[in-house]
């Protein structure tokens, strides 16, 4: 065969792919919406009309926490320089929804200041791609996993770190990353001690491990509350709600409600509220 031919018929097969390849993405709009979600698979973002989120002056037991995430996110949507931030603790005390909170209360300060883009905890491999997608914007973002956790199988949390700190391109100077979880180390005990038990270098494999969490800057811990402020958030509920009831009587069934849940916290305090609501015929709006 001629190259002059040759050359031709690669053209038609290049053409005859191209037709075929699937057609690319359009560029994501991080100016749509306040809030987005990842999709790993299609490697997009999808806005979210309107993000679930408890108003920040209604959590209560966590001042503290929320004065400390309130300051580090005002400051990196003026543009300054902010940590990532791991909020680890107790379950139901209220971790993600702080950070939803204080995503609301920013922008409620000044309209369109962050946009806050959530990535699941199974697409955490996919997380280079996303960055590459939110480094092409001048919006700025806090990227947010929820229940962040890795198995002894699990390792992902390797490329975390690079992205965290670590990797060439770093962390987008638009990026802020968030996270919550029920462990400090991000890793169960038991595996963090197995590595201690059965390395040549003990010290250096629990290192590898427990460094990930090295890369969150700010370390916001939450314990379990205690009945005090249990009641504290039931009665900010039942006000900003407007139910009804005897205080006496509200705190009586509060407890009860507790009791049978095994627990005190904002999540079961909120658990409460629903039923409350149910029965008084109430929307909780």
């Amino acid at each position: 065969m001629a190259d002059k031919d040759l050359h031709g018929l690669l053209v038609r097969v290049a053409g005859a792919l191209e037709r075929l390849a699937p057609a690319r993405p359009p560029a994501p709009d991080f100016a749509a919406a306040d809030a987005f979600i990842w999709h790993a698979d299609a490697e997009r973002v999808e806005p979210v009309a309107a993000v679930n989120y408890i108003d920040l002056a209604l959590l209560k037991g966590v001042d503290r926490q929320a004065e400390i995430l309130l300051a580090n996110t005002r400051r990196f949507a003026q543009g300054l320089p902010a940590n990532n931030a791991l909020l680890w603790g107790a379950r139901g005390m209220g971790k993600s929804s702080l950070v939803k909170a204080v995503h609301a209360r920013i922008n409620g300060e000044t309209s369109g200041a962050l946009a806050l883009v959530e990535i699941h905890r199974e697409d955490i491999p996919s997380l280079p791609s996303l960055l590459a997608q939110l480094r092409g914007t001048d919006r700025r973002c806090v990227l947010f996993c929820d229940d962040l956790s890795f198995d002894e199988r699990d390792t992902s949390y390797k490329s975390l770190k690079a992205v965290l700190e670590g990797g060439i391109e770093g962390r987008p100077a638009n990026v802020v990353f968030y996270a919550t979880s029920n462990r400090r180390h991000l890793m169960p005990r038991d595996m963090i001690e197995n590595e201690r038990s059965t390395a040549i270098n003990p010290a250096e494999a629990v290192e590898e491990k427990v460094s990930l969490s090295d890369r969150f800057g700010l370390w916001l811990g939450f314990h379990q509350c205690d009945q005090d402020t249990y009641l504290a958030i039931v009665d900010g509920y039942a006000e900003a709600y407007g139910l009804k009831m005897n205080g006496e009587d509200l705190h009586r069934e509060a407890n009860e409600w507790s009791v049978g849940r095994g627990a005190r916290s904002g999540r079961v305090a909120w658990q409460f509220i629903q039923e409350l609501a149910g029965r008084l015929g109430k929307t909780l709006e």
